[in-house]
């Protein structure tokens, strides 16, 4: 029967691929890493054809490892690492440069400069962002600016613009479809999230021709079909959200107030605001959650840009572990009378602060600090970092302080994590049965569109919880222990 859903998560660090059934089980996984490029100092680049190849061999991996031949899956839904930059030869297919992304900072002077003329509240109304180098708006720029003859070729029309999701729906499409969805456009900075369309405006002021834009479609739709050759037969894409915004699909987070936190390589929460857009007080991002039926849902996202990158630093940079699951022991071991704060600015800092020329920073190193001090402060600021973007929810009046946190991510597995995070923003934590809800949310949006899986209301109804961590830490700790964090950033932000 056709009613299998393949969900393709392309992610910072790897592309996977989870086969889901008809009752939304995983029938199997394909991961596969790719390389980290850093030109230069607050440069991150990653090359199209890695992005490619990892996605259709984990595609075709997953496939092969559920036992299922290509009639067996109905749909294809895909979620994607935002805000990273691709354009590429419409003839060819082919970058025409390395990806340029999320966490590159190389375009700050770009965005100082747009500030600094007073583009900024315009910007802020109209998309919902914040003038920053994360976003893909001066990526887009920077890459007309600096490759020879690209401004020439985009305005006759002979190169294409796309985040991720684009880049793979072309590529699996073998060029027959150049879209997107609305949660992935509202991220680039250069779609108007009020009217949802490509804002003209925005495009001449960084002289992007509107030739390199995608279509916009909804988050259930349908994106094309795949190429024959790829998996034995075509396969239509009826599903495509933005990392964050699928996992808050995947959290059932349909009801205004719901906040979701992911961990991944950096950490991001979103909130439910319905169907009013936010505009933050507290230099949060207003953005869309999702879209269906040509209706979108808003929410206020809060993003911090080093979470799982800290424990990667550890691990690549520092040499201090082997593996990630090393620093879950080591936090327990942890001398507890040293207070060591890492407030990890490795490019920069995001909401609620946007200081994209921080730098990172370590506080309270004694003689006896080592490995396990380490290991813990990495983990901690993933906890205090939350507390920021929560507290600005909650100065913005639009999430109560007794909410409940709901988590996902790799890092969500940690209990000593979550335990902590519960302690220090002094709130539930619940991480459900299924932390693969970022591939959870594509699917069920591919699903859904087939036909297969139900509508939102029951879909939320089958949302299942592992296990709730309560704050158990004394009200007087937390609060001396966060004042602690709040004296660091402000220390990093003066360095």
């Amino acid at each position: 029967m056709t009613d299998h859903i393949l969900a393709i998560d392309q992610g910072t660090t790897s592309s996977r691929t989870i086969i889901f059934d008809a009752d939304l089980r995983v029938k199997a996984v394909a991961q596969e890493e790719f390389r980290q490029i850093f030109p230069a100092p607050g440069w991150v680049e990653h090359d199209g054809k890695d992005l490619w190849s990892t996605t259709a061999g984990t595609a075709r991996a997953a496939i092969e490892r559920a036992g299922l031949r290509p009639a067996s899956i109905a749909a294809i839904g895909i979620t994607n690492q935002r805000e990273t930059t691709l354009i590429w030869d419409r003839d060819t297919g082919v970058p025409i440069h390395n990806a340029i992304v999320w966490q590159d900072r190389r375009t700050a002077d770009i965005c100082e400069a747009l500030r600094a003329a007073g583009h900024e509240p315009m910007i802020t109304h109209r998309t919902g962002l914040l003038l920053d180098p994360y976003f893909s708006a001066t990526k887009v720029k920077w890459i007309l600016d600096h490759v020879e003859g690209a401004r020439e070729k985009a305005q006759a029309g002979r190169l294409a613009f796309g985040t991720v999701d684009s880049y793979l729906i072309w590529q699996l499409t073998g060029g027959r479809a150049h879209v997107t969805d609305a949660t992935n456009a509202a991220r680039t900075m250069l779609y108007n999230i009020r009217e949802g369309r490509w804002d003209d405006d925005i495009c001449k002021l960084l002289e992007i021709p509107t030739a390199l834009l995608p279509e916009v479609r909804d988050c259930a739709a349908e994106f094309g079909m795949t190429r024959a050759d790829l998996f034995g037969r075509e396969i239509p894409i009826l599903g495509v959200a933005g990392d964050q915004q699928a996992a808050t699909v995947g959290q059932a987070c349909f009801q205004p107030g719901m906040v979701k936190s992911t961990y991944g390589t950096g950490c991001f929460a979103l909130m439910n605001t319905g169907g009013e857009l936010v505009e933050s007080q507290s230099r949060l991002l207003g953005t869309i959650a999702y879209q269906l039926g040509g209706k979108p849902t808003y929410a206020l996202e809060g993003s911090i840009f080093i979470a799982g990158a800290a424990v990667q630093w550890l691990r690549d940079g520092l040499k201090l572990i082997r593996a990630s699951g090393e620093t879950q022991q080591l936090a327990m071991n942890s001398d507890q009378q040293q207070n060591v704060v890492l407030v990890p600015a490795f490019t920069g800092l995001g909401a609620p602060y946007w200081k994209p020329d921080c730098r990172g920073a370590i506080f309270g190193l004694t003689r006896n600090t080592g490995p396990a001090e380490f290991a813990r402060a990495a983990l901690e600021s993933v906890g205090y970092q939350t507390r920021d973007l929560l507290e600005a929810m909650q100065k913005d009046r639009t999430a109560s302080e007794d909410a409940v946190l709901r988590v996902d991510g790799g890092m969500s597995s940690s209990d000593w994590t979550m335990q902590f995070l519960a302690d220090i923003i002094g709130a539930p934590v619940d991480r459900p049965k299924v932390t693969e809800t970022t591939a959870l949310g594509a699917a069920w949006l591919a699903g859904m569109q087939a036909g297969i899986y139900p509508g939102p209301e029951e879909f939320a109804r089958n949302w299942m919880l592992e296990r709730r961590f309560e704050p158990a830490m004394p009200e007087e700790e937390r609060t001396r222990r966060f004042a602690g964090w709040s004296r660091a950033v402000q220390a990093t932000i003066m360095a």
